[in-house]
């Protein structure tokens, strides 16, 4: 089948508008948060809905999207979710109670799992082998890009025209996307057969990943033997495996569990699991310690760990070069072994009084190798995959990587609080704890190196595995070989050109 490269980048223009357009919105609610708290008198807790029934709803929802994009076709699941994502931002801004809102903010949140569960499956879909690896590198630095400019963005418009417009700012941007989407978009054909949709087992699975969410969320306020965590942690190790085991028995299951047998894809999502594991708390942690070992501003701290989002953006943007060269693999590994540099970097430089300029190398690491090692990671895992499993397997990517940030956000904030004092742990976890005196900041600086010897160690495992996901198994060396083109003219082999 002859390429299309004309239509593969009309295709990740409009993922990556509404990839920003969704990741933008994320990131400025959170400034705008305290303005919707202040206008409905809303307390701490119903607040804090706002953000975690979003983190819920979407995560919980993605494995049921991705089957429902296999079955029914990436670009209807596409446009519906882009269609209820601006429908639900126009009735965020005109909610009349925190509980209208909250009920809006589900639906936004399960239209949100809709896009990202298609989104890298469409890429995937639509860029030849040869240029994978720089589309799957845009459309991801577009997340990037939204985080750096979304709480600028999240500012101006609660200060110049109030909170209603962090969400009706959306409409506008969400009818031209799905005006153009649907121009753009090519039809896919949904599954053969019966078109099950295994409700049990979304139900089961929904349950027990809420369950864990849940708990690792509340791991902060409540403690690890709270009620709430003890329960929430039963109920997902109760309903796991009774999900793996319903899975295993129907005939059109939610999960394929076949997936977990291929090597590559299973090696490429734990190795995803551990680097995000490693890594994903680490704009938190270091905004924190400028904050409380050093008594930096909010936002000084805001423009220190700024250069970490635009190394990502340059590691992610970098891959495309990198592929003329390398396998996605082989630059995933690199990637995780960059970033776990930048780790090391943070672990010897801390204290209570280290400058900036030691610092930022470590900083610009942790970034430049995450923002290599994503996009090449997803390119890896998604390149190959049959298309009717496209849906599937990226929902099972993006449910790991989730779980993954809310349980390395709660583990290494338990590492950073446990020297402390049982009445000051509570602060961390709030972002309450500024300028401390210098007994307490001796006693975080233990706290971050405990933090930083965690996220080490994580990271080392996910570079080994990435390491060896890059080596192909000796059924893949057969492959290749049988696959492989006449190179005794043209470009050297395995280098392609564009």
């Amino acid at each position: 089948m002859p390429e299309d490269v004309g239509y593969a980048w009309r295709a990740l223009s409009v993922v990556g508008l509404a990839s920003i357009l969704t990741s933008l919105n994320a990131s400025a609610l959170n400034t705008a948060l305290p303005a919707i708290s202040a206008h409905f008198h809303a307390s701490a807790s119903a607040t804090s809905w706002v953000l975690l029934s979003y983190l819920l709803v979407g995560t919980a929802s993605t494995l049921a999207w991705g089957r429902c994009a296999d079955l029914f076709g990436r670009r209807t699941m596409y446009l519906v979710g882009l269609a209820l994502y601006t429908g639900a931002s126009l009735a965020l801004g005109f909610a009349p109670s925190i509980q209208i809102l909250l009920v809006a903010r589900v639906v936004q949140a399960a239209a949100s799992a809709m896009l990202l569960t298609n989104s890298a499956a469409i890429v995937s879909a639509a860029f030849p082998p040869r240029l994978l690896s720089t589309g799957m590198g845009i459309y991801l630095s577009s997340f990037s890009l939204a985080a750096l400019v979304g709480p600028t963005v999240g500012g101006a418009l609660v200060t110049v025209w109030g909170w209603q417009w962090v969400f009706w700012f959306n409409v506008p941007v969400g009818l031209a996307c799905l005006i153009w989407g649907f121009v753009v978009l090519r039809r896919t054909p949904g599954a053969d057969g019966p078109r099950s949709l295994d409700l049990r087992g979304n139900a089961l699975f929904a349950a027990a990943i809420v369950g864990l969410l849940l708990a690792l969320s509340e791991v902060g306020l409540a403690g690890w033997n709270s009620p709430v965590v003890l329960i929430g942690l039963a109920v997902f190790v109760v309903l796991m495996p009774a999900f793996v085991v319903l899975e295993r028995r129907i005939a059109s299951p939610v999960l394929d569990l076949q997936l977990l047998t291929d090597r590559t894809f299973a090696i490429g999502n734990a190795a995803a699991f551990l680097n995000v594991l490693a890594r994903s708390s680490v704009v938190l942690v270091v905004a924190l310690y400028f904050q409380a070992v050093r008594g930096d501003t909010a936002l000084h701290a805001g423009i220190a760990v700024l250069p970490l989002s635009g190394a990502v953006v340059v590691g992610s943007l970098s891959i495309g070069r990198l592929s003329r060269r390398f396998s996605p693999r082989v630059i995933a590994a690199g990637g995780s072994a960059v970033a776990t540099v930048g780790l090391l970097l943070l672990l010897v430089t801390v204290g209570p009084h280290v400058d900036y300029a030691l610092m930022l190398p470590g900083i610009l690491l942790v970034g430049l190798g995450s923002g290599m090692f994503m996009p090449a990671n997803v390119t890896a895992i998604l390149d190959g995959t049959p298309p009717d499993r496209l849906g599937a397997s990226n929902a099972v990517r993006l449910v790991l990587q989730n779980t993954a940030m809310v349980m390395g956000s709660a583990v290494s904030l338990t590492l950073l609080a446990a020297p402390l004092p049982a009445a000051q742990r509570a602060a961390v976890f709030t972002g309450g704890l500024t300028g401390v005196d210098p007994h307490t900041a001796a006693a975080l600086v233990r706290g971050y190196r405990a933090t930083y010897v965690f996220m080490v160690i994580v990271s080392l495992a996910g570079t080994a595995l990435s390491i060896l996901s890059s080596r192909r198994s000796p059924a893949e060396e057969t492959d290749a070989a049988s696959a492989a083109p006449d190179v005794r003219e043209g470009t050297p082999c395995g280098v392609p050109t564009q």
